[in-house]
């Protein structure tokens, strides 16, 4: 994470704040870390209306998924946290506007066997091993639909869905030189926001690697 805050493609970063906590063994939740698929699209356009089904299936409501993916394309900057939208309404739901909702303290068990599982799938970048991990915390939040995401560096247009069973990457879901990225939570309704917020940002969450590290 240092490395990357120092060589970021969009510059290093002005300050880097670093925290170390003491985390009772107690406090750590564990789960599974999601399969992958990739899915080839053309361009931003088809990677959307593939994203759009992805929701869709998921449980998203059409008038939702169309909503998630509008607040993404309108952004004019790119937002911090991730957006809550309502996955029946498409409202947002999140009282963190400017912010939005910064998911934090998750890890992987075992990184020697998850980057070994990466690379057998031929996934070795950056973006993906920390995106994944992300998407493995988010889903395993009661009342979490779904994810949309894409990165906000100027080089990668790759972004994903994540669902309860799988995260589902797209090779091209935003233009190339775009700055403007983040990510959209579809959330169930009647889901209480104030103790999702509390798991999303708070709860230390371990992913469990699917196979273990050996020859």
């Amino acid at each position: 994470m240092l490395v990357r805050a120092l060589e970021h493609s969009r510059g290093s970063a002005d300050f880097i704040n670093l925290t170390v906590e003491a985390v009772s063994l107690h406090s750590v939740q564990r789960t599974k870390c999601l399969p992958i698929r990739s899915v080839y699209t053309e361009n931003p356009d088809e990677g959307r209306k593939r994203a759009y089904e992805t929701l869709i299936a998921s449980g998203v409501l059409p008038e939702a998924a169309k909503a998630g993916i509008g607040y993404l394309t309108d952004l004019s900057v790119s937002l911090r946290g991730a957006m809550l939208v309502d996955a029946q309404t498409g409202k947002r739901l999140d009282p963190l506007f400017l912010r939005g909702v910064r998911v934090s303290r998750m890890d992987v068990e075992n990184e020697a066997a998850y980057k070994k599982w990466l690379q057998q799938q031929g996934y070795c970048n950056i973006h993906i091993r920390e995106a994944v991990v992300l998407a493995s915390k988010v889903m395993a939040a009661l009342g979490m639909v779904a994810e949309l995401c894409w990165s906000d560096d100027p080089e990668y247009t790759a972004g994903y869905v994540a669902t309860s069973g799988q995260y589902i990457r797209f090779t091209q879901l935003k233009p190339a030189g775009s700055e403007i990225g983040g990510r959209v939570f579809f959330v169930k309704a009647g889901t209480d926001i104030n103790s999702l917020i509390t798991f999303l940002e708070n709860t230390p969450v371990l992913i469990e690697v699917p196979v273990k590290e050996g020859p």
